[in-house]
């Protein structure tokens, strides 16, 4: 027992190394090992002591561990996956080798970006070169793709429908725009030739895959779930067969060549499917788009900008392969073993799920002219659903009875199932009720139009805002009642609901009746003529609302019973004319959007705009700055101005004081000193002395008056 639990005690998990951690590829392979056991695929097989893995040279790794995960990034700036341990960033080739060097399984995918052939044919050969060095055994993985095999020629002419299988691999001839993808094959199974004891090498054929967000099919996923076009396309004849496999078991394939080391150096990974490309299409727009396909010729596909032209190649491959020893030899639990249409809907969830294209389900509820349209038209806008108004859901709905009924008046039918019947018989069946009513249609054939169309492609698909319906307690009970097949939970209190029509979000705009009216009041003629908001409607069915809606039988009780409790907003609070600032409201309580985000297209138009609007905000600015600098300059000349006639005022006013200060001195000089200086002068003109400074003040020092 000692040495049992000593034996379990001992851990030891091992170091893969995978390029692009970020791609399609590598980020689901990365994640689906990092949470599987060394060895783990080996625990059935050993039980069921399968011939093939014994003679195989199957090395035995201990089962307590798990796969490290380290990688290379396209993106450096993208945060490290949680499943990651680390993310080599280095762009030396030295450095990366020694990362290498530390890691027991190294897996290079060729299969999305043509560039890391080149590092991936340098990895096999500077790893073979360091075999020396090696402190363990390595494992070196060439994720390739069966487009290797595109142009082989069939096994037998007469029996085309023959497939290929492992042991063929010799035969096979690639697609003229996959030749270095074959010569990295080839270069991978030469360098495990050497020292299979301490470098292994494998290459792995594998065919389109898909699940998880989608890479090869995302142009299909993409285009059935927009809904925008009427057909799916589908390329050419579609009779091409298309080998694919899930990419959680192409995952489960590489965990199985790690953990049993297999002597067969060449796999094709492949599902047990052999569908064509029509089937795929047409699976793709039953189950996600409109249930319609549309043949379009190859070069008239190369024209759409969202396909690439590797996705092209690889969906029109037409090949038959089955992978042998994958089925016999390893242990894998399928995810998708019976191919993609068998499993489309386990597929179609997935995809939604990993690329977050959720959809958004929310009901806008409150009295007349309350706003709640204009509301909701810009809601729609913002996440991109679908708007449903009463009106726009019957229209549409008679309009599509009338026209499946009008199918029932012609002679011959095909394919129709008694369809066109069925509709023209609750056609007369709705007018019938609509002259009984008044013009009004019945209430249960309402809520089976809303059904039918929230249970639509479209809404389904991206979702949807209910404008003001239901109105009553009743018409939401019977609107969002479950389905038969639903089963209701064991043991719960709460109602039972349709889950996949059930609003997340309910809003109710509130204002009192006085406030109304004098909104519809204010609005103008133009607005107002051919609507219910005249004076005598939005009175009729203000009372009307009020009277379904009382304090214990709203509609609103109906959601607060299911726990999905109505959000609030009062109008009258709210002074903005297009109601931007409930639209804001409500999209902080609806919370980010849940779809791809805004196409090319429109990122240019919203580029346009904010380019626009800078444009505009930098000439007003600058418009405001010259005007500003304008008065500046005009106040500053202003100052200036009065400055100098303020100055021009004290200088005055000095002058003045001096002149008025001066007149003593005037008075003093002219009557004690200027006649005695003027007599000088006179005396000093007469005598002409030498010096006459000096005379002039001796003169008036002898004829000084007060001295006398």
């Amino acid at each position: 027992m000692a040495e049992e639990s000593e034996s379990q005690e001992v851990p030891k998990s091992r170091l893969v190394f995978i390029n692009h951690l970020d791609a399609y590829g590598g980020k689901n392979i990365g994640k689906f090992l990092s949470s599987c056991i060394v060895g783990a695929s080996l625990e059935e097989i050993e039980e069921e002591e399968d011939e093939k893995s014994v003679d195989s040279d199957v090395l035995q790794p201990a089962k307590d561990g798990t796969y490290e995960i380290v990688g290379t990034v396209k993106d450096v700036n993208l945060p490290k996956p949680e499943w990651a341990k680390d993310i080599i960033t280095t762009p030396e080739k030295d450095q990366l080798l020694e990362h290498l060097m530390e890691c027991d399984i190294i897996v290079y995918d060729i299969t999305e970006d043509p560039d890391q052939i080149d590092e991936a044919t340098w990895a096999v050969s500077a790893l073979h070169s360091e075999i020396d060095r090696f402190e363990g055994p390595k494992m070196f993985i060439l994720l390739s793709t069966v487009m290797t095999w595109s142009k082989s020629k069939p096994l037998d002419p007469d029996d085309p429908e023959i497939p290929f299988t492992e042991d063929d691999y010799r035969r096979r001839k690639p697609h003229p725009n996959y030749k270095s993808h074959i010569s990295a094959e080839k270069l991978v199974i030469k360098n495990g030739k050497t020292n299979k004891a301490k470098f292994v090498t494998y290459v792995v054929a594998s065919g389109l895959t898909y699940g998880a967000g989608e890479s090869i099919f995302h142009y299909l996923f993409k285009t059935a779930w927009h809904g925008q076009a009427d057909a799916l396309q589908c390329f050419g004849t579609g009779n091409n067969v298309v080998p694919t496999i899930h990419i959680k078991d192409l995952a489960a394939v590489i965990q199985n060549i790690g953990d049993s080391r297999p002597k067969t150096r060449y796999l094709v990974a492949v599902d047990d499917s052999q569908n064509s490309l029509e089937e795929v299409v047409r699976a793709v727009s039953s189950s996600l788009g409109t249930g319609k396909i549309k043949h379009i010729t190859k070069e008239e596909a190369l024209l759409s900008k969202d396909l690439e032209q590797a996705d092209f190649d690889q969906l029109l491959v037409n090949l038959r392969m089955d992978a042998v020893y994958i089925k016999e030899s390893m242990n894998i639990r399928w995810a998708a073993e019976t191919g993609l249409v068998d499993n489309m809907g386990g597929i179609i969830k997935e995809y939604k799920t990993t690329r977050g294209l959720l959809p958004m389900r929310a009901c806008i509820l409150g009295p007349p002219a309350v706003g709640k349209t204009s509301v909701v038209k810009k809601l729609c806008e913002h996440y991109k659903l679908h708007h449903i108004k009463i009106k726009d859901v019957i229209d549409e709905a008679i309009d599509k009875l009338t026209r499946s009924a009008a199918r029932a008046e012609q002679e011959e039918q095909e394919d129709d199932d008694g369809k066109a019947q069925e509709d023209q018989e609750l056609l007369d069946q709705i007018n019938e009720s609509k002259e009984s009513n008044s013009g009004r249609i019945e209430d249960q054939y309402i809520i089976q139009f809303f059904r039918e169309k929230l249970h639509s492609m479209p809404c389904q698909n991206q979702g949807f805002i209910l404008d003001g319906y239901p109105k009553t307690y009743e018409q939401a009970k019977e609107l969002f009642a479950a389905d038969e097949e639903e089963e209701e939970p064991e043991g719960s209190k709460m109602p039972s609901y349709n889950k996949s029509i059930m609003p997340e979000v309910v809003v109710s705009l509130d204002a009192p009746d006085d406030f109304l009216k004098i909104r519809v009041m204010n609005l103008p003629e133009s607005v107002v003529a051919g609507t219910h908001n005249t004076e005598e409607g939005l009175v009729r069915r203000l009372a009307e609302f009020r009277a379904v809606n009382e304090e214990d039988t709203t509609v609103l009780n109906y959601f607060d019973e299911l726990e999905i409790h109505p959000d609030h907003i009062d109008v009258t609070k709210e002074a903005d004319e297009e109601n931007k600032s409930i639209v804001e409201k409500v999209v902080k309580i609806m919370g980010e959007p849940r779809n791809y985000g805004p196409t090319p297209e429109e990122l240019e138009e919203m580029e346009r705009i904010e380019t626009e609007k800078r444009l505009k905000r930098e000439k007003k600015e600058k418009e405001e700055r010259e005007q500003r600098e304008a008065e500046e300059t005009a106040e500053r000349q202003r100052r200036q101005e009065e400055w100098s006639q303020r100055l021009d005022e004290v200088k005055r006013q000095e002058q003045e004081v001096l002149e008025n200060q001066s007149i003593p001195l005037r008075n003093y000089l002219m009557k004690h000193v200027m006649p005695t200086l003027t007599q000088g002068l006179i005396e000093c003109c007469k005598v002409r002395p030498d010096d006459a400074i000096d005379y002039l003040a001796e003169y008036l020092f002898k004829n000084n008056p007060q001295i006398d």
